[in-house]
This record gives C-alpha cells, structure tokens and sequence, in this order.
C-alpha cells in the first residue's frame, strides 16, 4: 500500500489549473490547425487563424486563452494499492483555490445556484472519482467555460429511437446550439446508463484524445459520421458559416435498462482545455 499526501494533490491541481488555462492539448491545437488548412471558406479560415494567434499570444504572455477560466472539473483516479492520507475532496478545494489565485484566474463560482453569492476563489470545484489498478493517482483538471456547458443537453430517448435518434437528438442539440458555444467545438456524447451516469459518460468523452477513436469500431463509425453531419449544418467557426463547426465527436458508452435509450451531448468550446498529471 502506497501513502499519497493530500498535499501533493493540492499541488498537482493548482499547478494544473494554470496550465490548463493557458495551453491547448496537442491534438487539439493539431485539430485547429489542419481544419484551417481545409477550410475554404474566407472567413472561416480567417477564424481559425485568430485562433490559433490567440493561443499563441496565451502561451507567450501567461494570459488565459479565455476570459471564462472555466468552473474546475477534477477527475482523480485513484489506484487500488494507493492510500490517500486525508480529505481527497478538500485537497483538490485548496488546490482550485491556490491555482485561481496564484495563476490570476477569473473566479466563476457562486455558493449557492439561487441566491448567487460568489465564492471568492472558484470553489467548490466539480470532483469525480474513479478506481483503477496499482498504487498511483492520476488527476485531471478540465476547466468548463459555461458557454458551452449551457448547451448541452440530456435526452431520455426510447429504445425503439435506436441509432437514428441519437443521430438525430446530437445533431439536432448542435443545430440549436449554433453560435453560442464558440465553435469550432468538441462535441462529447454519452449513451446508455441512467440520468445521471449519461451526463458524466459525456463529459468524460471530452477527455479522450481526438486522436483516438472509440476503441470499440461500431461507436468509432458513429463518431465519424456525426461528426460529417454536425459539419454539414454550415454552422462553421464563430457561427461565420464554412465547414469547420466541429473538431471532433467523442462518444463513451455503458450498460443500460431494457426500457430506456439515455443520450446526452456535452459541448465544448475550441478551447478544450484539460491537463493531466500523475502522482
């Protein structure tokens, strides 16, 4: 059994949330640039070249890609033989708090939904924990703009809706999306499990690499296809119309009851951001 201080984690996530902010996952910043390349459209193409300068200007300066610094969602996997010597969840609170304030992050967070008193320092961040072999952890930060997150969308489909209703309900949840998630976007899809387990299937999927199709064949075509669909509605960068109004379709995928078809979509920007460390 391997001891993992509290504190290494709030350091990881604070270190995390500023590098998040700031630089783009390569295969995302790959994605931008050869879209650009392909896209015809004049100003499209001219989109995705201040994309591209302001991640760039972002990595020179230390200034956020985005004014939206995101709410902290923190993903830990935790190794079965690793023992966490304290509080996991106010480890990564202290390093939200830490990172906000060291990186000179906008602070989004209000305590309470209704009566929308900021918190200060960007907590609570959103944790989700999972289990996995050996004795490390494994921490990502993905800090989530809202502009985005408020067009995505969970839709409790009906078996018989089958495949053509998930194509249907995620390229209808883009169409009606269009310009208000900054594209070009990422676009996460969840399907199979419960109300609550699709949502997560579909932020998760946001995580994966678009370099990497879903390992699972018959899910890898349907990302391809929706990802020709979702670029044929000419939405295009910024809402400019063109080709390039999605980077990528991710898609994750889980068990389910005979009685039900669970579907969610979760959008995200062109500024994908997540950074990952192991400790």
């Amino acid at each position: 059994m391997r001891i993992v201080r509290t504190e290494a984690i709030t350091e990881a996530v604070a270190r995390l949330c500023i590098e998040a902010n700031l630089h783009l996952p390569p295969d995302v910043t790959r994605r931008v640039d050869a879209m650009r390349e392909r896209e015809t459209w004049g100003i499209a193409r001219d989109a995705l070249e201040r994309i591209a300068e302001n991640r760039e200007i972002s990595a020179r300066t230390g200034l956020p890609m985005c004014q939206d610094t995101g709410m902290a969602c923190v993903f830990i996997d935790i190794g079965r033989d690793a023992h966490i010597d304290g509080d996991i969840y106010a480890a990564v609170n202290r390093g939200v708090s830490r990172g906000y304030a060291d990186g000179l992050l906008r602070k989004s967070i209000v305590s309470d939904p209704l009566r929308r008193v900021n918190s200060g320092d960007n907590t609570p961040a959103a944790v989700y924990l999972d289990f996995t072999d050996g004795d490390s952890v494994t921490v990502t930060v993905a800090p989530k703009g809202f502009g985005s997150e408020n067009m995505s969308r969970v839709e409790m489909l009906k078996p018989a809706d089958g495949e053509d209703g998930v194509l249907d309900f995620v390229t209808r949840t883009i169409e009606l999306a269009g310009a208000n998630p900054c594209p070009p976007i990422i676009v996460g899809v969840g399907i199979g499990g419960n109300f609550d387990k699709v949502a997560l299937l579909a932020k998760r999927a946001l995580l994966r690499s678009l370099d990497e199709p879903n390992r699972d064949t018959y899910y890898a075509e349907l990302e391809a296809r929706l990802l020709t669909r979702i670029n044929a509605l000419g939405i295009g960068p910024q809402g400019f119309g063109g080709y390039t109004t999605a980077l990528g379709v991710s898609i994750e995928a889980a068990a389910t009851h005979i009685a039900g078809l669970p579907c969610a979509v979760n959008i995200c920007c062109h500024v994908s951001r997540h950074a990952t460390a192991v400790i």
